[in-house]
């Protein structure tokens, strides 16, 4: 009997494992992203008001940033624990902490209530989300990847995958709804906490959802055949520089791209061009829509003809869709504005569905929860943390998007040089990488 056969699960099981993992991932993304549109939307005037409106825009995205720099912390330490205690028990710790952190901001007092403590304790909580985040995406995708057959792990991984559009379109889902049924005077007064709010509700279900996942089969297998790393992501770093090298420039360009559509683009519309905040957020709502529904689709045929050139395609496309997307913007129509931010979603997620499957098979067993989780998790301080202040930034000093465009394609072409230098793992044997 193969190896792959000793530790295949049932159909059922991997639903289990599937779904617990989908809906867990889109619950912590939610969480995230409503951070970042209420970056765009309210927290410059609830928390940086002494500040001209673009300027308190940047500080909030420079705190929405600050959870990006505690994700690789996160993703360390959850590594970490994921390599020597298993997978299932760190998914479970970093959904608590990311709702209960959600929860707080979303009861937290502006500027004018408790003066400069306000913004402190909106970092503080930021960094949590960060924290807890940094070690979600490791183990939510190792744990599908390890129980899914190989012919098939781009399909299986890309619903963990999912939950980041999934969370953004649900995130925007809820902004938009607050935004439609009240003034914006009540928006800005309460409306903007009940997304937070929610969170709570959210994460019990997730919660409930996440116990009847078990352990991964191939982890307890190889704890059991060659003993567990003592640590692990020390000897990632000394025996994987290269995997770990490679899985950071699949994220850069993938990262900054996302974060410029999903979240700038809000602002462009908003605050740059004073455009209605509805349409803006119905726009990413749409888009997010759509990728979710392509993504299977895209993860399916990496398994057919390869991750690299699904990968590829999907870099290429977003480049040079980045020539025309702020001329689409500025057209100021829900058609051109729609149709603009969903081709950039739908393309970038022929880079983000097969992202999950092709970054945990750079990695053997023993040091994949950490390797994994530092290969996607320190990219994002360079990468998706600055996006929205760097293209805010280079819009104030160019007065255009020319130089916003520019630094998009140029980061999607770091990436593309990585997918050139990554080896083909599809349908690779996980208890076989080194």
């Amino acid at each position: 009997m193969s190896a792959e056969a000793k530790t295949a699960v049932n159909p059922r099981e991997l639903r289990t494992v599937v779904g617990a993992s989908l809906i867990g991932t889109t619950i912590e993304w939610f969480d995230f992203f409503i951070y970042g549109v209420a970056s765009a939307l309210v927290f410059n005037r609830l928390f940086f008001p002494s500040f001209e409106p673009l300027t308190g825009t940047l500080l909030a995205f420079s705190t929405y940033a600050l959870g990006f720099l505690a994700r690789p912390l996160g993703g360390v330490i959850f590594g970490h624990y994921g390599d020597r205690i298993g997978r299932k028990t760190l998914l479970m710790i970093s959904l608590l902490v990311m709702g209960l952190s959600t929860t707080a901001i979303g009861l937290l007092p502006t500027y004018d209530q408790i003066g400069i403590w306000a913004p402190l304790l909106l970092i503080a909580l930021r960094l949590l989300q960060g924290f807890a985040v940094g070690g979600e995406w490791g183990g939510a995708v190792l744990i599908v990847a390890e129980v899914a057959p190989a012919r098939a792990r781009g399909f299986w991984t890309s619903w963990p995958q999912i939950g980041a559009p999934a969370g953004n379109l649900l995130a925007a889902a809820v902004f938009a709804a607050s935004s439609a049924f009240l003034s914006d005077a009540d928006f800005q007064a309460w409306g903007w906490r009940i997304p937070f709010l929610t969170s709570i509700i959210l994460v019990a279900v997730g919660y409930w959802l996440r116990r009847a996942v078990s352990e991964s089969a191939v982890f307890v297998q190889e704890a059991a055949k060659d003993g567990l790393v003592r640590f692990p992501a020390i000897e990632v770093i000394r025996r994987k520089g290269r995997a770990l090298l490679t899985g950071g420039g699949l994220r850069f360009g993938e990262n900054i791209c996302y974060y410029v559509v999903a979240t700038f683009s809000i602002t462009y519309l908003t605050e740059i061009r004073g455009g209605d905040r509805s349409l803006a957020l119905n726009a990413v709502l749409i888009g997010s829509a759509i990728e979710c529904l392509s993504m299977p689709f895209l993860a399916a045929l990496s398994d057919r003809i390869g991750r690299r050139w699904v990968y590829g395609a999907g870099a290429l496309g977003v480049a040079a869709w980045f020539l025309i997307f702020f001329g689409m913007l500025d057209a100021g129509d829900g058609w051109s504005i729609g149709i603009a931010v969903t081709v950039a979603m739908v393309a970038h997620g022929a880079m983000y569905a097969p992202q999950g499957a092709m970054i945990t098979e750079l990695f053997p067993t023993r040091l994949r929860y950490s390797g994994a989780s530092i290969a996607y998790q320190a990219t994002s301080i360079f990468a998706g943390s600055l996006a929205p202040i760097i293209a805010l930034s280079l819009y104030k000093l160019s007065g255009g998007t020319g130089a916003v465009a520019a630094y998009v394609i140029g980061s999607l072409l770091i990436t593309l040089a990585a997918v050139i230098a990554a080896p083909e793992t599809r349908g690779a044997d996980l208890r076989a990488i080194d």
